[in-house]
């Protein structure tokens, strides 16, 4: 049982994440929260105004669980081309992660992630302005060619959505085909953006 006065939101959104999983996202309430903490239900909607501000929360929490490694490779200051196959290579891994290790869960988190596309937007801006902090880099290093950045990093990310985009979860259970396929298309967006074959050391694109 969790005391009032400690309550945190961390507890909170790690409770509604138990319960979402249990009852599903048609079901689960903030009564059905507050039970699992021992806590009233007026002590959750102290931290969250209301269930859909709950809800939010819960998924911009999941949305947001790699951004701290991708944030790290971002700011790093190595080659760009590397640090751009490792960034998406991490992207790539923490949905599939997700996907294959609980299933019912990532199910329960798309259609929370359907009902708050504010969120989802706040998310993959985020992520967009990272491929561009890299792709500037890349041009200022004289690795890339591109000559847009905003543009190119759209690009990037569009370009490689099969391998982070939840529609394509079905398709990442195969992982060896999985990888095979996108150390192919790294290939690709490499060559593009070098005007070079092949991808930088250490990325596994020939």
């Amino acid at each position: 049982m969790t005391a009032d006065s400690t309550l945190t939101p961390e507890q909170i959104l790690s409770a509604a994440e138990d319960v979402l999983r249990r009852f599903g996202p048609s079901k689960a309430t903030v009564v059905d929260v507050a039970r699992a903490l021992g806590v009233s239900h007026g002590s959750v909607y102290r931290h969250f105004r209301s269930k859909a501000a709950l809800r939010e929360a819960v998924t911009a929490r999941w949305l947001d669980q790699a951004h701290h490694s991708l944030h790290t490779i971002t700011v790093e200051t190595g080659p760009a081309g590397e640090r751009l196959h490792r960034w998406l290579a991490t992207l790539f891994a923490a949905k599939r992660k997700k996907a294959l290790d609980d299933p019912e869960l990532f199910a329960t988190y798309l259609v929370l992630v359907a009902e708050n596309s504010h969120t989802v937007e706040a998310h993959l801006y985020t992520l967009t302005a990272q491929i561009a902090h890299i792709v500037q880099d890349g041009i200022h290093q004289g690795e890339f060619t591109a000559r847009h950045t905003a543009t190119t990093a759209r690009a990037v990310f569009q370009a490689t959505a099969h391998f982070h985009d939840p529609v394509h979860a079905a398709e990442w259970a195969d992982t060896r085909q999985s990888d095979a396929d996108f150390a192919a298309l790294w290939a690709l967006v490499y060559a593009g953006l070098t005007g070079r074959r092949g991808g930088p050391a250490g990325s596994g694109a020939n």
